[in-house]
């Protein structure tokens, strides 16, 4: 549900979406997908690194690029998995701030069991304070990609994200 809540959220600047390949052959929602998305073939290293050389084209022409670092969708309870930490290298490569944004209700909005489990009802959106990466390098990474983690977690908490157990902790 996060593509429908982040397009509807950010209908006003040009973005392009990182997206798993498997998606763009889903019939009809594939055809879609494959015009708004840089897609990723994860498990092969010379299709991935042909990726993030479309994501850093996309980048300089000034497209936003969405990435969810954690990969895949989080069905724990916890506020996040852990996150990879290609995002963070493409942002300090290419000296991109990050700007996290935060999808509150896409999770009450559907859940992971089946297709329909899809309910009607807010979909809030919470955009965080841009995140600058100027003068990191990659050297960084781990520092860059716990930053933000720590940012977005802690904001989930505040918010009181529905999926959030605090025993799961």
């Amino acid at each position: 549900m996060d593509i429908p809540i982040l397009l509807k959220s950010i209908y006003r600047q040009k973005i392009r979406i990182l997206g798993k390949a498997e998606l763009a052959k889903v019939p009809l929602f594939g055809f879609i997908y494959k015009s708004a998305a840089v897609l990723v073939e994860r498990g092969n290293p010379e299709k991935r690194a042909k990726s993030v050389q479309q994501l850093k084209s996309v980048l300089s022409k000034d497209i936003s690029i969405v990435i969810a670092p954690e990969g895949t969708f989080n069905m724990t309870h916890k506020p996040l998995k852990e996150f990879y930490d290609g995002a963070f290298k493409i942002a300090i490569e290419t000296q991109t701030p990050i700007k996290p944004v935060l999808f509150l209700d896409a999770y009450d909005r559907m859940g992971y069991e089946t297709i329909f489990s899809i309910t009607p009802g807010q979909s809030r959106s919470v955009y965080l304070e841009e995140i600058s990466v100027e003068g990191l390098c990659l050297d960084d990474v781990d520092f860059l990609r716990e930053k933000v983690y720590k940012i977005m977690e802690d904001k989930l908490i505040a918010y009181r994200a529905s999926w959030i157990n605090p025993a799961a902790e």
